[in-house]
């Protein structure tokens, strides 16, 4: 007893002290709390003292509630770790049901479980947790590795799909279910029209999560997947947009017309909002990375936290977060993948694959675990319609969409991708999350439901026979090998010609953008985002340089990197290696340089004598004959220079028999197609060394039909006033 005393009056003693030393900053609030904590403190001195009683010194304690919250998310995460081993570990079983499936039907067991021992219904997945924590892995992997290329490619027509598409789909949708609203057989004229747009909203929109766990799985082609990927990612937007106006809306007592374009102004300050928010953060990433070089390890921190407070800086100020973490990770690779290591890459590379794996398996786990309850109104007619309307309004939006697509652009859409594209609309948590977030009122259960249901079809329906469809109208599959170095360079080349293509001819395409993207990334962009530049460089050099390091790399990996170069290009024909010294040399910058000047001053040198072009001031209809004769004369005595030599007697005599026999047939001009007609062997010798161009011979001043030699010689005969 007497040291139950002193514990209690060591408890009253140091909650006295603590209400001493924080009087001057709290409440009466503040007071009534820490009186609480005094009094709960002395009953826990009162109970540890009884059980002291007993034993002095327990050999074991349990206190599960210490540990209850890390305990358990480790526990759902083993669980969903275990349940992916186990799906794997039968072959035929992932290429019959999709992942995503097998894991819903693991979380419908589990909640069915939990239902049973306790009565009640299991817990429901946060949307707090979902948003936060859940889905930004997924999106920030899906946003990093994405293929860039066939992305920007595709903008228009994913934009197109995002925005007009679901537009399409919210309100064809909450239409329709408010026509059957009114049937009084179904007994749903409590339905307003805005709540059924509100519905709308939120189940017209395509889940990244679902359709990335299924497309990821059949492998369709790159554009295939890029378009429904694309579209599931950037109609966020519109999404939350239309979500918090229908909502906004069902709270008002009177809608005016400026709560209309106010909600379409917000449309664009979300969705652009997001894409500043994202590139402002991806570039301070990169800059933050070219200051890593000393402290290499924590140079992945950086992209995780940069991508993360991308999202959370848009979910504060209510724009967009999946729109800012996509345009903050595609921001920041190309950048970032130059400064750090080689080992931190793939510490990116692989703890975001984790990352995004562990959110993926728990979302689709919980989904499952949700469904089960006693939290759904089963109206079976709202619900099957809902089924049918998300169906066909979503293949009337791409049939319609496709056509005006395929009118504008070169690569069109095949029917089989419209098939692919409007039977891939799945839905997944981010509706399930949004219905669980609506204001409390009488038909919210129904909704609930009809979320479920929509989710359970689309996901085990539409994802199981989505395989099949594939294999039966023989989509075209995703390419598995690389492209080679040959069709890169060729890529390449292809892009710069369509880009000069585009210059001339006025045409402000996506090769034109690409290109001046490109310039100001070379001019400014990569002076202060990357470490080491030092001057641009050509792109096959980078693109040789790096494989020479991946060459390189692989071969220190193999254990068969000696002192020496191991690439067969490194080798000479007697099986010697060339120097380090050699090497240098050969890239150093001078004599790339010194290569580049050569190169530039003697190739186009023709054109470059001339006037510099401009789309804007075409020549007009009276200047081709001064340009060809300004062009003849530039090419003839080009000729000149490099025939002087060896064949200086031999076109002389040419051009003597060709003026000669032009001269005595007439005495006006003609023109001499070619020195050597009709006599093969001089057309030969002719072909080696250089064919000669159109000229025009006018007759002598004199009066003789012969032309004077020496006008030949000096002028290549277009060099008199009437020459053309």
């Amino acid at each position: 007893m007497e040291s139950q005393g002193h514990r209690a009056a060591a408890v009253l003693a140091g909650s006295c002290l603590s209400c001493i030393l924080r009087a001057p900053r709290v409440g009466a609030l503040q007071e009534l709390q820490l009186e609480d904590a005094i009094l709960e403190n002395i009953s826990w001195a009162a109970e540890d003292a009884q059980g002291n009683d007993t034993s002095e010194h327990p050999f074991f304690s349990l206190d599960y509630q210490h540990v209850q919250v890390p305990f358990e998310i480790t526990l759902w995460i083993m669980l969903a770790s275990l349940a992916k081993i186990g799906f794997h570990l039968y072959n035929k079983l992932p290429s019959v049901v999709p992942e995503s499936c097998l894991l819903i039907f693991v979380g419908l067991i589990m909640g069915g479980i939990i239902y049973g021992l306790n009565d009640r219904s299991p817990p429901v997945m946060d949307s707090d947790i979902f948003f936060l924590y859940l889905l930004p892995p997924i999106v920030l992997d899906a946003g990093y590795f994405m293929p860039s290329r066939p992305f920007f490619e595709n903008i228009g027509t994913i934009l197109l799909y995002a925005v007009v598409g679901t537009i399409w789909n919210v309100f064809g949708i909450g239409f329709s279910l408010y026509g059957i609203c009114q049937v009084k057989a179904f007994r749903l004229q409590d339905v307003s029209l805005l709540h059924n747009l509100l519905f709308g909203s939120l189940i017209a929109a395509v889940d990244p999560v679902a359709v990335l766990a299924v497309f990821e799985e059949i492998h369709v082609n790159e554009k295939l997947h890029i378009l429904v990927f694309g579209e599931s990612l950037l109609n966020d937007a519109v999404t939350v947009v239309l979500y918090k106006l229908f909502r906004s809306f069902c709270e008002m007592p009177t809608i005016k017309s400026m709560d209309v374009f106010a909600g379409v102004g917000k449309f664009f300050v979300v969705g652009l909002g997001g894409v500043l928010v994202g590139l402002s953060f991806g570039f301070t990433a990169a800059f933050t990375t070219r200051f890593t070089k000393d402290i290499r390890v924590i140079e992945p921190l950086f992209v995780f936290l940069y991508s993360y407070l991308s999202y959370l800086t848009a979910e504060m100020f209510h724009l967009s977060g999946i729109v800012a973490i996509i345009s903050c990770a595609m921001g920041m690779k190309r950048y970032v993948e130059a400064n750090i290591s080689l080992k931190s890459h793939t510490t990116v590379k692989y703890f975001m694959k984790m990352w995004s794996s562990v959110s993926d398996t728990l979302i689709f786990i919980f989904l499952g675990v949700s469904t089960i309850g006693e939290n759904h109104e089963w109206n079976w007619p709202y619900i099957c319609f809902t089924v049918i309307f998300c169906l066909i309004w979503r293949a009337l939006g791409v049939l319609v969409l496709t056509f005006f697509v395929n009118r504008f652009h070169v690569n069109t859409i095949t029917s089989k991708d419209q098939f692919i594209i409007a039977y891939g609309g799945l839905r997944g948590a981010i509706c399930f999350s949004l219905v669980f977030l609506l204001p409390d009122f009488h038909r919210k259960k129904l909704f609930i439901a009809a979320t479920t249901v929509v989710i359970l079809f689309t996901v085990f329906i539409q994802g199981m026979t989505i395989r099949p469809l594939v294999d039966l109208l023989a989509v075209k599959r995703k390419r598995e090998s690389a492209p080679t170095v040959g069709e890169q360079i060729h890529i390449r080349f292809l892009d710069h010609l369509l880009a000069g293509i585009e210059d001339i001819s006025g045409h402000w395409g996506q090769y034109y953008w690409k290109d001046k993207l490109e310039y100001f990334n070379s001019k400014y962009l990569q002076k202060i985002l990357l470490r080491e530049y030092d001057q641009p460089k050509s792109s096959i050099v980078l693109l040789y340089e790096k494989l020479e390091r991946k060459h390189a790399m692989e071969l220190a990996q193999a254990g068969q990197l000696g002192h020496g170069p191991a690439h067969p290009s490194f080798l000479s024909s007697d099986r010697t290696v060339i120097t380090d010294q050699k090497l240098e040399d050969t890239l150093n910058p001078a004599v790339l340089d010194n290569i580049q000047e050569i190169l530039a001053r003697n190739l186009y040198r023709i054109r470059r004598t001339g006037p510099a072009y401009n789309r804007h001031t075409l020549p007009g209809d009276s200047e081709p004959a001064e340009r060809a004769k300004e062009i003849l004369i530039l090419r003839h005595k080009s000729l000149l220079l490099e025939l002087s030599g060896s064949d200086t007697c031999g076109s002389r005599k040419e051009k003597e028999d060709s003026c000669s026999v032009q001269g005595e047939a007439t005495p006006q001009p003609k023109l001499c197609r070619s020195f050597t007609v009709g006599n093969t062997q001089k057309v030969r010798e002719v072909k080696e060394s250089r064919s000669k161009s159109v000229c025009a011979i006018p007759p002598t001043w004199g009066g003789t039909n012969e032309p004077s030699l020496e006008m030949h010689k000096h002028e290549g005969c277009s060099g008199s006033p009437g020459g053309v």
